[in-house]
């Protein structure tokens, strides 16, 4: 599943909000890579994000990024790229692709009522336009079911705040105003979409009809689009399958990576071996491939992945460190980043919740 940033399909105010400039929506990028590992014998499903500035090694377009760059820098030329590359640099078979563009997760979440996401605390994004006043269980849908999910900017308010502080403010106003900076960036937004996925789920199970469900998913909301290979049988199929499931048992995963700086490209991030491997294998067992093309190290060396015996799975909490930037003041901070991100998240990230 592929997050495009095209802004085709956006009222002109919602473009605005999103920060589109004259003759942006004719492009896209994506700032959003997750691997969706369906076994309908196991009954489980999981999904591992990979963050958008991890670098790869690319398979076109190298006169114009180099051998090496981030992952998503040849989405411009469709999915099917990006998917090869993926299988190329991490040996993961991608059998079909979806892309959602900002117009199909507004339109997505839309059709189904919205989603309830419970708030600790007020949250604020600048950037994405966030805005949730109140702290609870509440209805997130339209322009803010887009700008939670697009958040990495993301401010909390332990003093519950009524107001929203001024863009001018600086960090320390905001902070004697009882704002917090999360500063995990990418990695805090990849959490709370993992999350927002989990809410979607359990308000379309709520709307599951077996007599229905074909003439549902016939209808996929615009600015959603899915490769030729996966049919309208294979959808409905997997509805029907997993229409039970229990939302908190999708399991989320981050590929592990460590920050660096490069000269050409700014601050990046490398994949951190042996844990990624570790993590690959323990999802994909023996469906993973050798990976005809892996990414670089640190030295900007393409290396293998080192071996990993494939076991039973299990269910598995280790940690790897990770570097993650905190606020623009470029102190950094050595974190953990659990292989299941589910099992340990901050408590002022929103969560799925029932309405009273």
């Amino acid at each position: 599943m592929i997050g495009s940033d095209s802004r085709v399909g956006l009222s002109g105010l919602t473009a605005r909000q999103t920060g589109a400039t004259s003759g942006q929506a004719a492009g896209q990028r994506s700032d959003v890579v997750k691997i969706i590992h369906v076994d309908p014998d196991a009954g489980t499903i999981s999904m591992v994000s990979i963050p958008r500035d991890t670098m790869v090694t690319l398979l076109a377009n190298q006169s114009l990024y180099g051998q090496f760059n981030r992952i998503n820098v040849n989405f411009g030329n469709g999915p099917s790229l990006l998917a090869q590359t993926i299988t190329a640099n991490f040996g993961i078979p991608i059998h079909q692709t979806i892309v959602v563009s900002f117009a199909g997760l507004i339109n997505a979440a839309d059709a189904l009522g919205g989603v309830y996401l419970d708030f600790p605390y007020p949250a604020w994004d600048p950037n994405s336009g966030l805005r949730i006043l109140h702290p609870g269980c509440q209805l997130v849908q339209g322009f803010q079911a887009l700008a939670v999910t697009r958040s990495r900017h993301f401010y909390y308010n332990v003093d519950h705040a009524k107001t929203f502080p001024d863009l001018n403010d600086s960090y320390d106003q905001l902070y004697n105003l009882g704002w917090i900076y999360d500063g995990t960036s990418d990695f805090g937004r990849i959490d709370r979409q993992g999350d927002f996925l989990r809410a979607m789920v359990d308000q379309a199970k709520k709307l599951y009809n077996p007599f229905t469900i074909n003439s549902f998913l016939s209808k996929l909301p615009e600015g959603i689009t899915l490769d030729q290979s996966f049919s309208l049988n294979e959808l409905i199929g997997l509805a029907v399958r997993f229409h039970s499931i229990n939302a908190n048992a999708i399991l989320t995963y981050t590929l592990p990576t460590f920050a660096a700086n490069n000269t050409a490209l700014g601050d990046v991030l490398f994949v951190d071996q042996p844990y990624a491997q570790q993590q690959l294998v323990s999802i994909f067992g023996n469906e993973l491939e050798s990976p005809t093309n892996p990414p670089p190290n640190a030295a900007l060396q393409s290396v293998a992945p080192p071996y990993v015996a494939v076991t039973p799975s299990t269910t598995t909490t280790t940690t790897v460190p990770s570097t993650k930037k905190k606020h623009s003041t470029g102190t950094t901070t050595t974190t953990t980043t659990t292989l299941n991100p589910t099992l340990s998240q901050p408590n002022f990230d929103p969560r799925p919740c029932e309405p009273s």
